[in-house]
C-alpha cells in the first residue's frame, strides 16, 4: 500500500498496483503495474528513477504497464494481476 501511495504522486500515473512475485534469491520481489494517464508517457526507467527516493528493499524490481482491474467496491484485483503477469516474470531475469 505504501508503494502504491508513493507512486500515485508520480505525474502521469492514473492507477497503480504493487504485488509480490517469486524470486529465486529473495523469495519475492516488488513488481508494479501502472495504468498511465491517457496522453502521458512513462517508461520503466522513469518509474525506477522516481523510486530511488524509497528504501532499497521497497523499490520495484519490475514495472509493467496496463490496466489495473478493480472490483465493484474499488479494491484492486491482485489475484487477476498475478495470473495475467506471472508467466511473463519467468521469461526474463530480474536484476
Amino acid at each position: 500500500m505504501e508503494i502504491e501511495d508513493f507512486l500515485h504522486t508520480l505525474p502521469g500515473v492514473k492507477d497503480i498496483a504493487a504485488i509480490g512475485f517469486p524470486d529465486e534469491r529473495l523469495g519475492e520481489v516488488v513488481t508494479v503495474i501502472i495504468d498511465v494517464v491517457p496522453g502521458k508517457t512513462l517508461t520503466g526507467e522513469d518509474v525506477l528513477k522516481y523510486c530511488e527516493k524509497l528504501p532499497k528493499y521497497k523499490r520495484p524490481q519490475k514495472v509493467f504497464f496496463g490496466e489495473v482491474p478493480r472490483n465493484p467496491t474499488g479494491k484492486i484485483e491482485k489475484p487477476k494481476l498475478r495470473k495475467k503477469y506471472f508467466g511473463m516474470v519467468e521469461s526474463f531475469k530480474i536484476k
